[in-house]
């Protein structure tokens, strides 16, 4: 089939390059504009850029797609499909009958959960046991098209966002080729989804990464690993900022209040919470790197006594 591909980071590119390696013709590749990056602010390619031009792909960074130019020049392309992820712009109406076959979409979730912008974060947020792949016929709607395939995965309950992540771009670059396939073959049915049982992974915000020592040792674990490696938790220690990179939840009962450190040692800094125990695994401090805790506990073990607040 004639392709189209749109998509922007690195979850993207590993879709991007399962297409490259598959039978199909890649006609384009769309991706968002160059961005500034890094404290020099340089204009840096996306993932998906980077890859397109390694391979010497027709290339399109528009904007925006509500152009009638732009429609027009994408419609000219003459695809069979287009494939779509995490591109982060709009597709409009328009464009999502244009292909032939229309428009799909790689959503790393079991939908309808977690519709919308950060369906990874919310996945580990609430402490979901089961999460997967979704490929989706896309509407006009927030993720709400019918579902050509899905794969499920079991969560270990250990994942970072970025371990996460990782594991779903494989796991959607396989299902995507393996989809379009029998989407050649007229050989899918797909399936509406239950809007009664949707919810929505709203965007992250760095606001929500501020650790709540208040609230129960499990959430605050779960917190700290789906703000791995954006925004990354944190805290105040010594009167300055304190990131927290990895956590665990221990099964001790404290009778401390919250903030208070209850042990320390070179397996963990043991904090106790609302509820229960909180120990910390990685940490990091302003203009350091991330320590393991065995590290961290050396270089200030005579600051980090019993009985000592986290701010």
């Amino acid at each position: 089939m004639k392709i189209i591909f749109a998509g922007t980071p690195e979850f993207a590119a590993v879709a991007l390059k399962a297409l490259i390696n598959s039978p199909h013709e890649i006609v384009a590749v769309y991706t968002q504009p160059d961005r500034p990056s890094g404290r020099g602010l340089k204009l840096t390619p996306s993932a998906v850029k980077s890859l397109a031009l390694e391979h010497h792909l027709t290339l399109c960074q528009p904007a925006t797609l509500k152009d009638e130019i732009e429609q027009e020049k994408l419609a000219n392309f003459k695809a069979d499909v287009m494939v779509v992820a995490a591109y982060g712009l709009l597709l409009p109406a328009a464009v999502l009958t244009i292909p032939r076959l229309g428009c799909i979409n790689i959503h790393p979730s079991i939908l309808p959960r977690w519709r919308g912008a950060a369906p990874i974060q919310r996945t580990l947020f609430e402490g979901d046991t089961e999460t997967g792949v979704a490929i989706m016929q896309m509407d006009v709607g927030l993720d709400t098209g019918p579902v050509l395939s899905q794969t499920r995965f079991k969560l270990t309950g250990d994942e970072t966002s970025q371990q996460l992540h990782d594991k779903l771009a494989q796991m959607g670059a396989e299902a995507l080729v393996e989809t379009l396939s029998l989407l050649e073959q007229n050989s899918i049915t797909p399936q509406s989804q239950d809007s009664t049982k949707a919810t929505y992974a709203n965007k992250i915000s760095k606001e929500e990464a501020l650790i709540d020592w208040s609230r129960p040792a499990e959430e605050l674990a779960r917190e700290i690993r789906a703000f791995n490696p954006w925004p990354v938790a944190h805290t105040t220690w010594q009167d300055q900022g304190l990131r927290v990179w990895y956590a665990k939840a221990l099964q001790d009962i404290t009778n401390l209040p919250p903030r208070t450190i209850v042990h320390a040692s070179k397996e963990g800094i043991d904090v106790a919470t609302g509820e229960g125990v909180l120990r910390l695994l990685q940490l990091q401090l302003p203009g350091g790197k991330m320590l393991p805790v065995a590290d961290f506990y050396n270089a200030h073990r005579n600051l980090l006594a019993e009985g000592n607040l986290f701010e």
